[in-house]
């Protein structure tokens, strides 16, 4: 018997999580969402499952801490009963957990240890907790699709970036050996590199508007990446056939990259 398919995605309430949870309730998901949203930021995250919805789709959201393993177990113990009743399966893993410190590594304003760990802890190892959580409960099965959204600055240094370019080269280090171990499984492993994107994560980063000016004359299209071009890209890649890509690091960025 055919499962219903479902999508948890992390970070769903904006960028490149809440794009990328309305193209795959497009094509037919439905959709578990995990934001970390106060009061002022929380009706994004509700237009979000309203977009889904009118979809036809169904949206199941969390406004948890998506590091804290308390509430990690909490939302895969309400998964399961879900999907219990709607006999389905985790089809697609998005990871787009934009939390992290943006400061120098040494000198005046050095980040703390602290913020140093917890940064590496949100936007790289949590991935893999979230997978086991996922594999180990039986959630995610044969044919299943891991996406973790990554940037340039995991091989690049930018001027205050440091903590977060750790963070993603550690991500695209577990995206890897990832693929290597769920290989047996029938599951697949992918980072998605975007190319810069006019996102809260972007506005975050110090000068970012001269950044946003370099880029949109460097890119052939003469824009920024917008969260739409990756949403629909990982959509486009998380359809049956493409069970022989694993363990790369994908650009989604226009010719961003190769550009002169």
């Amino acid at each position: 018997m055919n499962k219903t398919p479902w999508a948890l995605v992390l970070g769903s309430s904006s960028g490149f999580g809440a794009a990328t949870s309305i193209e795959l309730a497009r094509a037919g998901l439905h959709i578990f969402g995990v934001h970390m949203d106060r009061r002022d930021t929380l009706p994004r995250a509700q237009e979000v499952e309203r977009a889904i919805r009118e979809l036809g789709r169904e949206a199941l959201f969390f406004n948890v801490n998506a590091a804290d393993d308390e509430r990690r177990e909490a939302v895969v113990c309400a998964m399961a009963c879900r999907l219990a009743e709607a006999a389905g399966t985790v089809r697609v893993l998005v990871h787009s957990l934009a939390f992290g410190a943006l400061k120098p590594l040494v000198g005046e304003g050095a980040v703390p240890r602290r913020q140093l760990e917890t940064t590496a802890d949100v936007m790289g190892h949590s991935l893999v907790y979230w997978v086991r959580a996922l594999v180990d409960s039986g959630l995610m099965e044969a044919g299943g699709r891991i996406f973790a959204i990554t940037s340039a600055g995991s091989a690049r240094a930018i001027p205050r970036y440091g903590p977060v370019g750790a963070a993603k080269a550690a991500l695209e280090a577990h995206i890897r050996q990832l693929a290597v171990e769920l290989a047996p499984r029938g599951i697949t492993a992918n980072a998605i590199m975007a190319g810069v994107t006019d996102t809260p994560a972007l506005r975050a980063i110090p000068d970012h508007e001269r950044l946003a000016e370099f880029v949109r004359a460097r890119n052939p299209h003469h824009r920024l990446t917008r969260p739409e071009d990756v949403a629909r890209a990982i959509t486009a890649l998380a359809a049956e056939g493409t069970y022989w890509m694993t363990g790369n690091t994908i650009r989604v960025d226009g010719g961003e990259d190769i550009a002169g």
